[in-house]
């Protein structure tokens, strides 16, 4: 299917994606893409540079006419989501991503598409290949781990670039610019439990909870979907009284809302009848209340062989209640600015296996000192019931500029080409833009790019038209870009 993708408009974008696509490029694994990105600088014998950390910088210079302008900083991230739905079979070390066209959508096959932020990184690669577009001194800079720790951008040196101005490309609304985002910080809790052997006269159940959206667990925090995790305790809360828990394997990444969870139980064979009565009934409710933003959600019930080992009563009662307790979702919305959450906390794993407990949280806020109050607040959670909690891979926040310079540039651009208003807007997400800034304090900075739709999910997908226009509003910026001071 990838030779139908390359016919897409615009070719020079999409023939990028799928040469991109072809490569693995897991967060922390990005050894591949850095040599990839090495050699496309170095065929166009531009100045290629692999700073300290793996961050991949080209430089091209000024095309006739525009070497009186500010040069810029074009800024994507090579890594991606790496995420499938369990009946998907599929090596993302090994294999590139399956892509097909739905209508207006560019999909993977059962997978995450890498559109987040492959096609950023795209759009600056045909920028920097082509001979016919007019542009400043461009300054392409391609960081690694943004998904999972921001460690490219946190990384970045001072030295490495002269670009006054910085065009992330990494919004997922074609009519938004974005002019700050979220700061996030890593929750890790875990504890040890003491197994018994499974009480005699037992019958083994696996529970296995599927088939919910998941997404962004930024941007889509604020949507009311369903946490797989969170929805697996209830289950097991509700019906504690007639069941024993050997194993939980629950969601992925931090930066997923969970989509999946698993579990392996042992049920009384004197309790089994009101256990399965209280079972159904507790789904009948979950699903009813997820009906309309996770209507394809389904949650189910299978015999299996009865586990040899489960957990103490004791054990699992702290477990259920402190999983209860955790915060999940969205925290506090903001004062400043109508719509945006300001904090958050995705409750993304929970594996309970051979007498450990790992649960692993990502907390997000806008303003450091509410992101570190949450995080405070978790880790009391966890605390109180024996857990050893760790707080890491904190990096700030963007805080908005109203007056940028850059900002106006875009919204009459925009305006003049599309006959409308764009929604100046700051995120929930984490971009780059607010790290960057640390080693780069004087950089004017924005941040746009093409709709795209379920990132971090199997579900996600790449508007077509969208793209087209993305490509042709980011031509017309180049094109515009403020002169020399």
């Amino acid at each position: 299917m990838s030779n139908e993708i390359r016919l897409l408009e615009p070719t020079s974008v999409w023939n990028n994606f799928a040469d991109l696509n072809s490569v693995p490029r897991g967060s922390k694994k990005e050894e591949r893409v850095i040599q990839f990105m090495v050699d496309f600088g170095n065929k166009l014998n531009l100045k290629t540079i692999v700073d300290p950390v793996g961050n991949v910088i080209i430089k091209k210079p000024a095309t006739k006419g525009l070497e009186n302008r500010r040069t810029v900083v074009m800024q994507s991230h090579l890594d991606m989501v790496h995420q499938k739905n369990s009946d998907t079979v599929f090596d993302f070390d090994k294999e590139g991503i399956k892509m097909k066209i739905e209508g207006d959508w560019v999909k993977a096959d059962g997978t995450t598409l890498g559109a987040d932020n492959g096609l950023g990184v795209a759009a600056i690669m045909g920028v920097l290949s082509s001979k016919d577009i007019k542009h400043p001194a461009i300054e392409a800079l391609f960081t690694i781990d943004e998904e999972t720790g921001m460690t490219g951008a946190m990384g970045l040196q001072a030295g490495y670039l002269d670009g006054e101005i910085l065009l992330n490309l990494d919004t997922e609304e074609d009519d938004e610019i974005d002019i700050g985002c979220a700061g996030g910080i890593d929750i890790t809790a875990k504890n040890v439990y003491n197994e018994v052997h499974t009480p005699s006269n037992s019958f083994g159940y696996h529970i296995s909870i599927t088939g919910l959206n998941g997404g962004h667990s930024g941007m889509d925090i604020h949507k009311g979907l369903g946490n797989a995790n969170k929805i697996m305790n209830r289950l097991l809360y509700e019906t504690q009284d007639n069941l024993r828990v050997s194993e939980i394997n629950g969601g992925s990444l931090r930066n997923a809302i969970p989509r999946e969870s698993f579990a392996s139980i042992s049920v009384y064979n004197s309790k089994k009848t009101e256990f399965n009565k209280k079972f159904k009934k507790v789904v009948k409710a979950i699903k009813t209340e997820f009906k309309t933003v996770d209507a394809d959600l389904e949650i189910e019930l299978k015999e299996i062989e009865t586990p040899k080992k489960v957990m103490t009563t004791i054990s699992q009662t702290t477990l259920l209640k402190t999983l209860y307790a955790a915060h999940n979702g969205v925290y506090r919305m903001s004062n400043d600015m109508e719509d945006l959450v300001e904090t958050s906390n995705n409750l993304a794993r929970v594996i309970v296996k051979d007498e450990l407990i790992k649960i692993l949280c990502l907390t997000r806020s806008s303003i450091e000192t509410s992101k570190m109050d949450l995080a405070n607040a978790l880790t009391a959670t966890f605390e109180l019931a024996g857990y050893t909690v760790t707080q890491g891979g904190s990096y700030p926040g963007w805080k908005p500029n109203v007056d940028s310079p850059i900002l106006k540039v875009l919204s009459k651009k925009y305006e003049d080409l599309f006959e409308s208003k764009p929604d100046i807007v700051a995120c929930h997400a984490g971009l780059e833009c607010g790290i960057l800034g640390t080693n780069y304090p004087d950089m004017d900075m924005i941040s746009f790019g093409p709709t795209i739709q379920g990132a971090h999910s199997p579900d996600e997908r790449a508007s077509i038209k969208s793209t087209k226009k993305f490509w042709k509003f980011l031509l017309a910026i180049l094109e515009d870009i403020p002169m020399k001071k």
